[in-house]
């Protein structure tokens, strides 16, 4: 049966890093977890708050509602999602604040015995620890990893003697081999997996955990992290990174992205390898910029002015976004293409439980060098459209790249029958591109797989959809990973003789829908849509599918 604890204060309280290490207790206790985090932009103020979902069953989204605790750490918590409160709900509050149900615990006895204002997050943390049943031991082994000073174990020490139990205790799961991190850090380790020996970014959200934590592992790993002032910089200096010979990653959101453009094209006519994470937030312009939106689809597939070949890749969470992290490399260096990686907010900073065995690669990333000793041509012409890659300084011939139209040598040229030999030869990478992909998973398939009535959708909506399947058993979702080159047969098997077809997606119009139109022909009107700046929940899901 699924649990859910709540956890809101304002920013500052250090609501996220409370519910980060209750879900790691829970983990450590065999627990699957999802953490979601909802938060606005803002530094200090405001209200914060994260829903920890858990189960002894796999759990891969949050609930909306009917939580067994809500931790409120000011009275607006409790103002905000009282009717989202059931009958038998605790709240756990410190003595300041009111609330039905309370378990009120002092917290000024606990500052004047030396334990800081600042701590009152761990204090409560302690007491939800108490009321779950959390083995003391347990709980404070975990407490002690995650949060530096004394002083929080101390506080923690307090909120569990001063709590109370409650009538559910988790207890203990004989389940090992769990991990519990989000899609940003499970990008970043698909780069290192990769053997990434630069990430060049400016601060974006919800991009920019992916520099904080490759920022943070950069020594030991043995790369290079770059800020530069904005993203035009970014990935110019990352297309000159790569063209030298490093195995180069650039992280943005939709801003950032749309500064990128130019270069983008670029990177199509130069042919220089690229890989680019694409993190998306609710738009257009500055929008809502801490939260969700999968509206950037379009616009990741046709980026950039001209015609060439390019990889977009949607992970639904973190074991696919290592896998496809490490696809997108392999992809973009073995057929000198921009491998974009689609995500959002809710992939990127939410908290998932995934197993051991999911961290498996399909492919082995590496830089596809040439030396020749002879001649040498920087875009030769080949049958698959892939010329072979060399850099500068690795071989006597010299190792070109430009934004002209060239001949195979890459000396500009303005002639017709070249230009059409060299459009040609780009554009027969995407045929190229398209088998490689399709030897990997460009589609998966939940559910029973002859139903017929199928979910499609692709991206962070996965959560959402497998937990709502659980009570779904005449429906399958078809889940698109790869959306360029997309994988036209497999899908038009799935829904071609399907009584209803459904498409789920985080947007205002449905952009998957278009997607398919237009490569495969088949239309469908039946949409459930969410574009309040919010992911889904199964709960959604289902009184739409029912609605």
């Amino acid at each position: 049966m699924r649990r859910s604890v709540l956890i809101g204060g304002q920013a500052g309280q250090g609501v996220a890093k409370a519910a980060e290490v209750l879900g790691k207790i829970l983990v450590r206790l065999g627990y699957y977890v999802f953490n979601y985090r909802d938060y606005p932009s803002l530094i200090r103020g405001g209200h914060n708050f994260n829903v920890v979902t858990f189960s002894r069953q796999r759990v891969f989204s949050h609930d909306e509602r009917n939580y067994e605790v809500i931790v409120a750490l000011d009275q607006r918590t409790v103002e905000t999602h009282r009717d989202e409160a059931s009958d038998k709900t605790a709240f756990i509050v410190p003595s300041s604040v009111k609330a039905p149900n309370t378990m009120s615990i002092d917290v000024a006895s606990a500052f004047k015995q030396g334990i800081p204002p600042i701590a009152m997050n761990v204090i409560l943390l302690g007491a939800l620890a108490r009321y779950l049943g959390v083995p003391k031991q347990v709980a404070k082994s975990v407490v002690k990893r995650e949060l530096k000073g004394d002083f929080n174990l101390k506080a923690f020490e307090y909120g569990y003697e001063n709590g109370e139990n409650g009538k559910r205790k988790v207890g203990k799961v004989p389940k090992k081999g769990l991990y519990f991190l989000t899609g940003n850090e499970a990008i970043g380790l698909g780069a290192i997996a990769s053997g990434i020996d630069m990430y060049i970014a400016y601060p974006m959200t919800p991009a920019t955990p992916v520099l904080h934590f490759l920022a943070a592992h950069k020594d030991k790993y043995n790369y290079t992290v770059l800020q530069m002032e904005n993203e035009i910089a970014v990935i110019n200096a990352a297309l000159g990174a790569s063209y030298a010979g490093a195995m180069t990653m650039v992280g943005t959101s939709g801003g950032g992205f749309a500064l990128m453009a130019e270069a983008m094209s670029l990177q199509g006519m130069s042919e220089v390898p690229l890989v680019v994470y694409l993190a998306q937030r609710t738009g257009p312009s500055t929008g809502v910029p801490t939260y969700t939106a999968q509206a950037d689809l379009l616009f990741a597939l046709h980026v950039g002015h001209g015609e060439f070949p390019r990889v977009v890749v949607a992970p639904g969470d973190p074991a696919e976004a290592f896998r496809y992290t490490i696809e997108a490399f392999y992809l973009a260096y073995r057929y000198r293409v921009l491998s974009i990686i689609l995500g959002d907010k809710h992939l990127g900073e939410s908290h998932f439980t995934m197993e051991e065995g999911e961290f498996t690669p399909t492919v082995k990333p590496e830089r596809f060098l040439v030396f020749p000793e002879g001649d040498y041509k920087s875009y030769e012409i080949t049958d698959d459209g892939v010329s072979p890659r060399s850099v500068p300084g690795a071989i006597s011939s010299p190792v070109r790249a430009t934004s002209y139209e060239h001949d195979e040598y890459g000396i500009t040229t303005e002639e017709p029958e070249m230009i059409t030999k060299m459009m040609e030869k780009r554009l027969r990478k995407a045929d190229t591109l398209e088998e490689a992909v399709l030897e990997l998973e460009p589609l998966t398939v939940y559910g029973d797989p002859a139903a017929e009535r199928v979910i499609v959708s692709w991206g962070s909506t996965k959560g959402a959809i497998l937990d709502a399947l659980a009570k779904l058993p005449d429906w399958k979702f078809v889940k698109i990973n790869y959306l360029k080159p997309f994988p036209r047969s497999l899908f038009l098997n799935e829904v071609e003789e399907a009584k209803r077809v459904v498409i789920v997606e985080t947007s205002s119009t449905g952009q998957i829908g278009k997607v398919i139109s237009m490569e495969t022909g088949f239309i469908t009107e039946d949409k459930v849509l969410r574009y309040d700046a919010r992911p889904f929940t199964p709960e959604y899901i289902l009184r739409r599918l029912r609605w």
